[in-house]
């Protein structure tokens, strides 16, 4: 027996709504379609003429024991405006509406929970309809899997917020306020750069490894580090390949390519091309890190990495 659920999300153009669902974990399939309308087997012209008083909907199945229900409902929320009335984007109609539509009543009260939650966010009252589903209907095959179909095909909604689901345990920004020092809070959650000299790594010798302060990933390991003049700990590489993000950085008139957590999404610092012998420099403030020492790795989970630590 298949201990799959469902739950059915109205966010706008289903398009995008269905493709941003099918890149979660633990969501097993995701079909687009026409919900709680009035009419039988509408067309996509039907729904569009707004008479049917269908909604835009996308069919998410999943495996509660991957992905909950709360944080389906929370990600939704995160590629809508819920205060918005028959409205998403550049989207305007009836068949635009938001609405989460359950065929469990338990799914009821954990959506309305999640609903009661954001509302603490907003102003303006939540608008999205919580109904139980009364029908369902496929769109045409052209719309299944549209933006896979059409990579640059319109879409109202940004993938941005599932690189939270990344790290499902990295704490809140409220927990962090409340576990960081005010200087690690602000170069990690706020891009900030610590003064030269000032850190308590950037003279820091000991055998070990560098993990992020926030969610303990292994960044850089001691036999990488060397002293570049800058005050700063400095790397030639990350401890793995994939340990670490580059993105461009503009700000105060400079251009450089900043370097963050992968899995935590946290701030380290930059990258520069002036390492030694033709190698990289990772310019990381200390207060991004945590050092375990090499004694310490095993005791600490990082034993498999013991080999990389010369």
């Amino acid at each position: 027996m298949s201990n799959l659920q469902e739950i059915y999300f109205a966010g706008g153009c289903f398009w995008g709504v269905g493709e941003y669902f099918s890149r979660i974990k633990g969501v097993s399939g995701v079909t687009v379609g026409y919900a709680n309308g009035v009419t039988s087997n509408p067309t996509y012209k039907d729904v569009c003429e707004g008479e049917t008083k269908y909604a835009e909907t996308a069919h998410i199945t999943y495996d509660p024991a991957i992905v909950t229900l709360q944080t389906l409902t929370r990600q939704f929320f995160k590629i809508i405006d819920p205060t918005s009335l028959n409205r998403q984007g550049n989207d305007v109609g009836t068949q635009y509406r938001t609405g989460i539509y359950y065929t469990r009543e338990d799914d009821k009260e954990v959506v309305f929970k999640v609903i009661q939650e954001e509302q603490k966010r907003f102003s303006k009252p939540i608008v999205v309809e919580l109904l139980p589903l009364l029908n369902y209907y496929l769109a045409e095959e052209y719309h299944q899997d549209y933006l896979k179909k059409n990579p640059n095909g319109y879409c109202h909604i940004t993938f941005e917020s599932l690189k939270d689901l990344e790290n499902p345990n990295k704490p809140t920004k409220e927990e962090l306020r409340n576990r960081l020092s005010s200087e690690e809070y602000y170069v990690t959650q706020e891009c900030g750069t610590e003064r030269a000299f000032s850190g308590k790594y950037w003279n820091h010798h000991e055998r070990g490894i560098y993990v992020d302060i926030v969610t303990n990933e292994p960044l850089f390991a001691s036999c990488d580090k060397f002293d570049s003049g800058s005050g700063w700990p400095s790397f030639t590489k990350p401890i793995l390949a994939d340990a670490v993000t580059k993105l461009p950085d503009n700000s105060h008139n400079m251009q450089r390519v900043e370097v963050r957590s992968k899995s935590g999404d946290s701030h380290l610092g930059h990258v520069f091309e002036d390492g030694p012998e033709g190698k990289l420099r990772y310019c990381i403030n200390s207060a991004a890190l945590r050092f375990i020492p090499y004694d310490e790795m095993e005791k600490e989970g990082y034993g498999y990495l013991k080999a990389l630590v010369c």
